[in-house]
């Protein structure tokens, strides 16, 4: 699963990655979690816009709000036929910028963070998908909101969770913006392993409200100070 992201690379340089014509002020949030605001390309009428969605679908037929942070993923082996995510599959799909995510490896009764990005340290965008949702308790507003693509986990980093985001190739990102469900489902499988680097950050990352450049590094446990 993907419950935790990163997205701290400045705005021009992810302008020219994933090729938007916004000029947008975003900033660096090191620590994203569900039901927050985040970044996220979408193609209309031929042109790439970066536009700020919520992390947690909400299909048009939601009575309310209230389970969007249990759609924040999407499972790829159902997404085609899942109520929740198949129109959304067919029709609006999106990339979601990131540079890294964070997962949870089980030790026994506590559990260690990692940190999961490229191995080169690039940016790249999660396959997800977004929807429009009238609010019936604020007289019809329109929220929109998206999910993030699963798959089974690639090999190299299982033994951290046995599930991970879809990380697409730069060069499929207009295949999965507008191409037929044929060519989208395609790219629904786990990132070469060779392409990725996981290690152990800090479990401050488990608190939503720590949100800092110290979440990125390698955690090393400090031995406590004697007196």
């Amino acid at each position: 699963m993907c419950g935790r992201y990163s997205i701290t690379t400045a705005t021009e340089a992810m302008r020219r990655l994933f090729q938007f014509d916004d000029h947008p002020n975003l900033q660096a949030r090191y620590n994203l979690a569900p039901t927050q605001m985040a970044p996220v390309v979408r193609e209309r009428d031929g042109a790439r816009r970066l536009d700020m969605l919520r992390w947690g679908l909400l299909p048009k037929w939601s009575k309310d709000a209230s389970g969007a942070a249990k759609m924040i993923n999407a499972r790829s082996e159902t997404i085609a036929e899942k109520p929740a995510y198949r129109d959304a599959f067919r029709a609006r799909r999106c990339l979601v910028p990131a540079d890294g995510f964070y997962e949870w490896q089980v030790r026994g009764k506590t559990k260690q963070p990692y940190r999961i990005r490229l191995a080169d340290g690039g940016t790249f965008a999660f396959a997800g998908l977004w929807e429009s949702w009238a609010d019936p308790n604020d007289g019809g507003a329109m929220v929109e909101t998206y999910t993030v693509a699963t798959v089974v986990a690639a090999a190299s980093i299982a033994h951290i969770h046995h599930r991970m985001p879809v990380i697409l190739e730069t060069e499929d990102y207009q295949a999965w913006l507008t191409g037929d469900v044929e060519a989208a489902g395609a790219l629904l499988k786990p990132l070469d392993d060779a392409k990725l680097q996981s290690f152990e950050v800090s479990p401050r990352v488990g608190n939503v409200r720590n949100d800092d450049p110290e979440l990125l590094e390698p955690y090393v446990e400090r031995e406590p100070t004697l007196f």
